[in-house]
């Protein structure tokens, strides 16, 4: 893995920031985009004190192919190429429908699902190239429906789909396609604070150690779709 490039979404925090981590371990070069320039130069930071890594952070949101490309073409002018996608930029409303706004509704599904065709579509060229690597993140409410969650349901039970026939299509290309579908992980996704009482969940770092291990899994075989679960639930 050793100096080949991984493009992360959403990877100012939470999973892709950890996803991030786990891949510069492994000696990658990785570009991280997100919507929030503050918290893009505190993962900078954090993952790279002194400025010595190939670590790209750049501003960019997965709703808006346009900014998606430039952010390509950065990442092609400082790495010259992308061998891994992880598209893993996220948001979730979490209110009943009939509490629903019209912005809440388009942010999540223009976010969760619009923005990963976006993603593949910016960088589907390089995988071509480079016989490359895909993921997604999703949800294991891509397949288990909830109260107050009608819009992250829809979006994650298309993601979830959509990465499954993207699966097929770019099969022949050598390209390997994965959506990963974690249940209760310890991030600040949907307003939470983690905290001792977050012990029982899944931790990003471990969802960062799953992809390096997708990553390094022998090239006939493909984990095409993998639910994620705590071992033991919360009390």
């Amino acid at each position: 893995m050793k100096n080949k490039v991984a493009f992360v979404t959403g990877g100012s925090q939470g999973i892709g920031a950890a996803v991030a981590k786990s891949l510069v371990d492994k000696g990658l070069k990785v570009a991280i985009t997100g919507r929030d320039q503050a918290k893009l130069d505190a993962i900078q930071k954090t993952l790279d004190p002194q400025l010595q890594l190939p670590i790209l952070c750049i501003r960019a949101d997965v709703r808006n192919y346009q900014e998606l490309a430039a952010a390509v073409a950065l990442v092609h002018e400082k790495f010259g190429t992308i061998d891994t996608v992880v598209a893993n930029a996220g948001v979730g409303h979490f209110v009943a429908i009939d509490e629903m706004s019209h912005e809440q509704w388009n942010e999540t599904i223009d976010t969760n699902l619009t923005g990963v065709f976006n993603t593949i579509k910016a960088c589907l060229a390089d995988l071509k190239e480079s016989r490359g690597y895909f993921i997604t993140m999703a949800s294991l409410a891509g397949t288990n429906f909830f109260e107050k969650a009608s819009a992250y349901n829809a979006s994650k039970f298309g993601l979830v789909g959509f990465t499954q026939a993207v699966m097929l299509d770019l099969r022949k290309y050598g390209i390997k396609v994965t959506t990963i579908m974690p249940g209760s992980v310890s991030t600040h996704f949907n307003n939470n604070i983690p905290s001792d009482q977050d012990a029982w969940k899944i931790q990003p770092e471990d969802l960062g150690q799953m992809v390096v291990d997708l990553l390094s899994m022998p090239e006939r075989t493909l984990p095409s779709k993998i639910e994620v679960r705590p071992s033991f639930p919360g009390k």
